[in-house]
């Protein structure tokens, strides 16, 4: 017994392989999260850019789609229980009589301001880019329809093109000619919302396209010079080709931007007289708020093939944009 009790003792206490006893687990340090301090930082800075993106904008533009799907009225919207209607208010918007002098008036409304726009900004940031003397002020001065706030511009011009009292009918009476009926006449409404238009857009070109002529370098200029090149070659071979980037993304934001001008045609037609200055915006914004019926379904729809405008003019944009590259 005591022989058996000395080899039990050796056996747990000895340093054969079988006789130790396990050492005790290590302990076990806290648990890392997955990735590197660099990408929780991007992926901090990036979450307050994504809630942003999803609450105005993917939620406003599903609420837009979901309207239009439904047929809301005033009880709807207090009461919640739209009818789902499909595609029928597309419909209705596409078969009205308004659909197609609205369309051609947007078309006309878009590309005559935003011709005028770019070329008499362009014509600008030209003669800016010589640094004359008061050349700053003279800017500054040109900012100032983009400074005003758009009611009270509106307001002006409204208050200019009036018929009788309107100090533009007051030079033209003045040297001889006649009365003009500038926001009444089917004929002169569009042209006077475009001219307001033109003069309020005339600045966001000015600013970009000087600051596009600015990275142009002069050692070109200079070479051309002394090549022989007259001014009107320097600009068709030297500014417009290395002004093209800054071009098309002027284009682009003008577009998308003229596509939904609401305020200056509200405030200086209300789209009339009938629907001779009437766009896609304010055909839309007269739907929901500008008559005794709101009908925010159709709104909806029209607001949606707006924004279906919008997105055609940007994929052109990118795919103009890619075959520059690639060329």
């Amino acid at each position: 017994m005591a022989t058996t009790s000395v080899e039990t003792t050796r056996g747990v206490s000895g340093g054969g392989a079988a006789g130790r006893v396990p050492a005790a687990p290590a302990r076990r340090g806290r648990r890392r999260l997955p990735g590197t301090p660099q990408q929780w930082s991007a992926i901090g800075f990036a979450v307050p850019l994504l809630v942003y993106l999803l609450a105005f904008y993917a939620y406003p533009l599903w609420r837009n789609v979901e309207l239009s799907l439904h047929d809301y009225t005033v009880r709807a919207f207090v009461q919640g229980d739209p009818e789902f209607v499909g595609f029928a208010n597309y419909a209705e918007v596409f078969t009205s009589g308004t659909f197609g002098a609205a369309l051609i008036n947007t078309a006309v409304f878009t590309l005559v301001s935003i011709g005028f726009q770019y070329t008499i900004g362009l014509v600008l940031a030209v003669f800016f880019q010589a640094n004359f003397r008061l050349s700053s002020v003279l800017r500054a001065l040109f900012l100032v329809p983009w400074l005003l706030p758009l009611i009270v511009s509106s307001s002006t011009w409204a208050w200019m093109l009036n018929s009788e009292y309107g100090i533009v009918n007051s030079v033209i009476t003045a040297f001889g000619g006649q009365q003009i009926n500038w926001l009444t006449s089917p004929e002169t409404a569009l042209i006077s919302v475009i001219i307001a238009n033109v003069w309020l857009g005339i600045p966001f070109n000015l600013v970009i396209l000087y600051s596009g002529l600015q990275q142009i370098p002069a050692d070109l200029y200079e070479a051309a010079s002394l090549d022989g090149a007259t001014t009107w070659q320097r600009f068709r071979h030297i500014t417009v080709p290395l002004l093209r980037p800054v071009t098309a993304i002027t284009l682009l934001l003008g577009s998308i931007y003229t596509l939904k001008v609401v305020d200056v045609v509200w405030i200086m037609t209300t789209g009339g007289p009938g629907d001779a200055s009437l766009i896609l915006a304010v055909w839309s914004y007269r739907e929901a708020f500008g008559t005794g019926r709101p009908e925010f379904s159709p709104a909806a729809a029209i607001g949606n093939l707006l924004i279906v405008i919008a997105l055609v003019f940007g994929f052109v944009h990118l795919r103009m944009q890619r075959s520059r590259e690639r060329s």
